[in-house]
């Protein structure tokens, strides 16, 4: 699995401790996020992780910032990311299964970092229910 990562240094700290959960669990990655805390505008960091996943280059995204938002929004610009903020791990579940996200967006500053990583977790073991939601995520997409 091959995983997409950015941030801004609302979500530094988070993006280095999945870093260190996706290397445990021997997921390639690409880091695309900021290692530092100095004010950066996100959007210089999410554009590759969508970009990456929107070409196929990955099989998943995550992205970390303050509030979530702005990142989502961010993402949610390019035509095939179907990128999810979620906050608790429920959510995560829902959005992989009925929603086919492939881009967690993780707002830093309203998760803790425990509650973060088993947001991770679900999102990479969570499948695509399929279904009538197939139906669905084809009219998601703008022409």
């Amino acid at each position: 699995m091959k995983i997409a990562i950015g941030n801004d240094h609302a979500g530094t700290e988070y993006k280095l401790a999945i870093l260190g959960l996706l290397k445990s669990m021997d997921v390639e990655v690409i880091n695309y996020g900021t290692d530092g805390t100095d004010s950066v505008d996100y959007p210089d960091f999410i554009h590759p992780v969508a970009i990456d996943v929107n070409d196929n280059n990955v099989d998943y995204g995550i992205i970390v910032c303050g509030s979530g938002n702005g990142a989502s929004m961010t993402a949610n610009k390019h035509q095939k990311v179907r990128c999810a903020l979620c906050w608790t791990k429920e959510i995560v579940q829902l959005a992989r299964e009925h929603n086919d996200a492939n881009i967690l967006s993780i707002p830093a500053r309203f998760v803790a970092l425990p509650q973060a990583l088993d947001m991770v977790k679900e999102f990479l073991k969570t499948d695509f229910a399929g279904g009538r939601h197939e139906r669905r995520i084809e009219k998601i997409a703008c022409s």
